[in-house]
Parts: structure tokens; sequence; C-alpha cells
């Protein structure tokens, strides 16, 4: 079979809510990151296949083929076509995932996968809740809500059966918190990010601006702190400390044929080693990353010991404690700068944001091998093994 290999991995820095990224458009931030790909990489960009962009919340800023606005913002050239995709919070791992396919197929030779989300610009849900206040109707289905009576599909919900299911403590799930803000903020001054993130100059009251650190690490968390947050329901242990931050951001992967690396002269930095994808319970939603992992270590004929370092998207702190219990994983492999609870979670632009820091992280360490998984709306999980090889 033939293979695909990663070149690049690029992002920026996440802005919160409201926050240093507000201002700019959602097109703009893709463009920002397809042309950091472009400045970084020696090759003829004529030469890209497709672009295949992840996106959630696709209203408003970010309708229209997201995807290839971006392209056509940037200096990509008009040329090369783009797609915009939604497989929930998993939609630019699922980008990846359709690159490295096209590659392995044999049908195309370079694909850029990619993320963008402004939730900012495009608030989470909004797509759905303006439809239905507009009298356009409702996403679930009169044979939908046969199948699942009464059930409005809760990502919160989820996260609280997990916490029941795992037997998870209070104390257990603000630890998991604070140590992703402590590794995000060890990460951030050490230069950990440094090669990963695109800066973007943004407008500030106080002038231009490079924004190049991610602003939702706190680098003064504490375990009070966390502790001390209002609970989003009176019945549950989550609170908005313990689950990933509301973030602004843009992401793209390079993925390429090993013609591409003769006919181009391009140094590959990773293969592919696997790819999947499953889907379970729609309604606990968020705990097919245990099982779509043991899945895909199977196929792949691995075992978790064999991977160096694996990244699980921090949706809900709950999530990686159960995914690190079922699997027997090491804590110390998992997440080493840091989750989406210090550093964000941009939706659409998740996927090929966490392949970056994974893959910059296994060349900073020495690892061979890393694993990348996440929960995704309606009960599904992709995950990619990635053998290093720069």
């Amino acid at each position: 079979m033939a293979h695909a290999y990663i070149v690049d991995a690029v992002r920026t820095a996440g802005g919160r809510r409201g926050g240093r990224l507000a201002g700019i458009h959602p097109v703009d931030l893709g463009a920002a990151v397809f042309d950091a790909i472009g400045s970084r990489n020696d090759f003829d960009l004529k030469a890209i296949d497709d672009v295949i962009t992840g996106c959630v919340g696709q209203g408003g800023e970010q309708t229209m083929d997201l995807g290839r606005n971006a392209v056509l913002a940037s200096k990509l050239p008009d040329s090369i076509p783009a797609v915009t995709i939604d497989r929930q919070c998993g939609s630019s791992q699922q980008a990846m995932q359709f690159a490295a396919q096209a590659v392995m197929s044999g049908t195309q030779d370079i694909v850029l996968a990619s993320g963008i989300e402004s939730m900012t610009r495009v608030p989470m849900g909004s797509t759905a809740v303006l439809y239905m206040k507009a009298g356009m109707g409702n996403y679930k289905s009169a044979r939908l809500e046969e199948a699942f009576p009464g059930v409005m599909f809760s990502q919160f919900d989820g996260a609280e059966m997990i916490v029941k299911k795992h037997g998870q403590t209070k104390e257990q799930i603000d630890a998991f918190s604070l140590e992703s803000h402590r590794r995000a903020a060890a990460a951030t001054q050490a230069g950990a990010f440094d090669n990963e993130i695109v800066p973007l100059e943004i407008e500030t009251p106080e002038g231009k601006e490079w924004h190049k650190v991610d602003e939702g690490i706190r680098f003064d968390a504490t375990l009070e702190g966390i502790a001390g947050v209002k609970r989003i329901s009176e019945t549950g242990l989550l609170s908005a400390a313990n689950a990933s931050q509301i973030c602004d951001g843009a992401s793209a992967v390079l993925i390429v044929s090993e013609q591409a690396l003769k006919d181009h002269g391009l140094t590959p930095r990773a293969r592919i080693h696997h790819v999947s994808v499953t889907a379970g319970d729609p309604v606990i939603m968020l705990e097919e990353p245990l099982f779509a992992t043991e899945r895909a270590l199977k196929r792949a004929g691995m075992k978790i010991d064999d991977i160096d370092l694996y990244e699980v998207n921090e949706a809900f702190a709950p999530v990686p404690l159960a995914w690190l219990s079922y699997l027997g994983a090491s804590h110390d492999r998992l997440n080493v700068n840091g989750g989406a609870i210090a550093l964000g979670h941009p939706l659409g632009a998740s996927g090929t944001k966490l392949m970056a820091t994974l893959l910059n992280a296994l060349e900073t360490r020495g690892g061979k091998y890393g694993l990348q998984t996440m929960c995704e709306g309606g009960g599904q999980a992709n995950v990619m093994i990635i053998e290093r090889l720069s």
C-alpha cells in the first residue's frame, strides 16, 4: 500500500471568545495558516491537488465553502480547489484522514488538510438555533425522534454520564484540569510551541501586536480556583474550569505522497501509520475515543505501550481521564504540552491543531509513534497514528 507523509503542520495561537482574535474574519484566519504552509515549504504551490477544511459552525462568515474562500484570500494559487467538511469536533482530523486516503489511493499527491473556527464570530450552536428561532425547523426529524425520544444529544449530559459511569470524583477532574494549565504554561515558557504557531498581527488598544501565545492559559491557575468555579448543573460535577475553552483559531497540515517527496524535494516529518473512524452511543456521545483507540491499535498490530505520546482532546476532563483508565495508558505521555482545557478547543480546527502539537512534541522528545483521537458529536471518534521520521 502507498504511504502518506506529513511534511508540515502549523496553527494559530488560540484566542478566547471575544478576545485577541475576535477582530479577524475566519476566512482570514484560514488564509494565514495557508500562507504559512506556503512560505515554510519550498515547492510549486500549484502542485497542491486539494484543500480539505474542517469547520463545525458553517453559518454566516463561515459559509459558502469556507475552505475555498480561505484559499482565495491567501497567497495560494486560485487554481487550487477546496472543500469544507463537518464531522463535528473531529472535522479537521477527518480532513487529515481524507487527505491521507486520497494520497494512499494514488488519486492525489499533495493535499492540504486544515481547520478553521471563529467561535466568537460564529457562536457554537448558532447555525441550529438561528434557524429554529426563525421557524425554519429543527435538526431532529420525526424518525430521529422516534429512535431517540426526548433526547437532545447534549455534550454536557454526555460528559456527566462519563463521570458517573467511570466513577470519577470532583477532585480527580479538577486535578486533571490544573495539570492541563501547568503543562501548557511550562510548554509556552520553554518555547515548545514556537515551531507550530503562526504569529498573527492584531489591533489592540495599545496598538498593533503579534498574537503568538495561547490566550486561554492561566499561568497562575490553582486547584482552589478551579474547584471554586460554579458547576454547570446543580446535580453534576462539571464546571467551565474542567471543560475545553471556547476558542478562535485555524490550523493546517501538509500531507503528500512518496512521489511528491521526490518530485518536489520535500522532507517528511512523519509517516501516517494508521487512520480510522468509529461510532457508538450518541447519547453518552463522548466515550467513543476509548473504543476507537482500542480498535485502531488492534488493526495497527500495536499496543498502547508502543505509543510514545498521545493527544486526546480535552473536550471535558472526564474524557481523557476515562481514556487513560480504559486503555491502561500513562498520564505522563498524554497531552504533554497541555490540552484544550488550557489551550482552547476551536471545534473544527482542533484536529489539525492537535497534530501540529503532537508532531512537534514527538520531535522534541525523540519519540517514534504518536496517537491522536477526539470525541465528536453523534458518538463518533477518529484515530490517527503517526510515525516520526525527522
